[in-house]
């Protein structure tokens, strides 16, 4: 499977919210935290098309990435592949993609998820947590 980074138009809110949704339903359920309302609700929200990227799998739309620079480092946010592509190798190809710079990248991850393996792979570890998240960093090159 071949996949390429295009930018995101505001178009694309819809579907993202959808698959969002989708691919958060089980840890979110897990965690009594799932709303089929406020879950999308909350994409669109934060949904911002400038540092978005839309993920596309051999010519299909099949995920989002954001990297929403701060003054802490470079947020990594809304970083949704959907299921059936999942554990084929494409979000550990994403993440090698768009963490080759130098900077600190954050994000957090819904406690348990399996997701948290994908970013400890890419030299993110935990910073802080809570109930419902873990906060991570990979911090800059130079603080490596």
């Amino acid at each position: 499977m071949s996949w390429i980074l295009r930018p995101s138009v505001v178009a694309d809110a819809e579907w993202i919210a959808e698959l969002r949704a989708v691919v958060l339903r089980a840890d979110l359920e897990r965690l009594g935290r799932f709303d089929p309302v406020r879950v999308r609700r909350r994409f669109r929200a934060a949904f911002d098309p400038a540092v978005t990227h839309v993920i596309v799998v051999d010519g299909r739309e099949a995920g989002s990435i954001a990297l929403r620079p701060a003054d802490d480092g470079i947020w990594l946010e809304h970083f949704y592949l959907d299921a059936a592509l999942q554990g084929h190798g494409i979000g550990s190809g994403i993440l090698a993609s768009v963490l080759d710079a130098p900077d600190t990248f954050r994000l957090n991850v819904l406690q348990g998820s399996p997701a948290r393996r994908l970013y400890e792979r890419h030299g993110f570890e935990p910073a802080s947590e809570d109930e419902i998240d873990v906060f991570m960093v990979r911090p800059s090159r130079t603080d490596r």
